[in-house]
């Protein structure tokens, strides 16, 4: 089965990394002048992208917003437990990402279902047990299906209904790093171990870029 690894056309178009400085990350995104007044001087900064405001349901049955990431790196995706392709090599490269920083107060992980009607908090928490996931580190979302596939272009990946892919939906392949202030700091293939050691290796850099503010 072909894998598919799909992002926004149109905000992949725009996808732009500010100037690396000491090997940071690049922020990812549109960016927007922004013009202010300091000192009574006319100044022009840079407003970078960044996740708008989110609200979903946990496998927990809790609720789960983006004022629960705040402060935190985290590593979102979208898959479905029925996924008949590319979720279960996901999954295996995300527990990866798990067992790693297990423990780790700044970082979380944040799976999105984009088959709400059938995972249910409690579809998605037996999946969880499944995956030897437990606490609140690595969260399993469930919420209005709508929603959800905003929330992927808000991603800049798809995540949509596709009546001719198995299991009648597609999703993106890749594993979205967010920093501390929301911005987007690399995409992944999360279907690779090649993809998964970039992300690591790239999350230990984002790390140390707060250690070292």
């Amino acid at each position: 089965m072909r894998t598919r690894i799909l992002m926004v056309p149109a905000l992949a178009a725009l996808l732009a990394a500010c100037s690396p400085k000491d090997d940071r990350l690049p922020i990812l995104g549109e960016r927007e002048p922004v013009t202010k007044t300091v000192d009574g001087k006319t100044v022009t900064d840079t407003a970078y992208y960044s996740i708008p405001p989110f609200r979903f349901t946990n496998q927990d049955g809790k609720v789960v917003s983006d004022r629960d990431y705040d402060g935190k790196i985290y590593i979102a995706d979208f898959f479905f437990t029925t996924c008949p392709t590319i979720c279960p090599k996901m999954k295996t490269q995300m527990k990866r990402v798990y067992d790693k920083y297990r423990g780790n107060p700044d970082l979380r992980i944040l799976s999105h279902t984009i088959d709400p009607q059938h995972d249910t908090p409690e579809v998605l928490k037996e999946f969880a047990k499944g995956l030897g996931v437990a606490g609140e580190q690595w969260q399993f979302v469930t919420g209005p299906k709508e929603e959800i596939f905003k929330t992927g272009k808000s991603y800049m990946v798809v995540a949509q209904e596709d009546k001719a892919a198995p299991g009648g939906l597609i999703h993106s392949g890749h594993f979205i790093l967010v920093d501390k202030d929301k911005h987007v700091r690399g995409m992944y293939d999360g279907t690779t171990e090649e993809g998964a050691d970039k992300l690591m290796a790239d999350i230990d850099k984002l790390l140390a870029e707060y250690h070292h503010e």
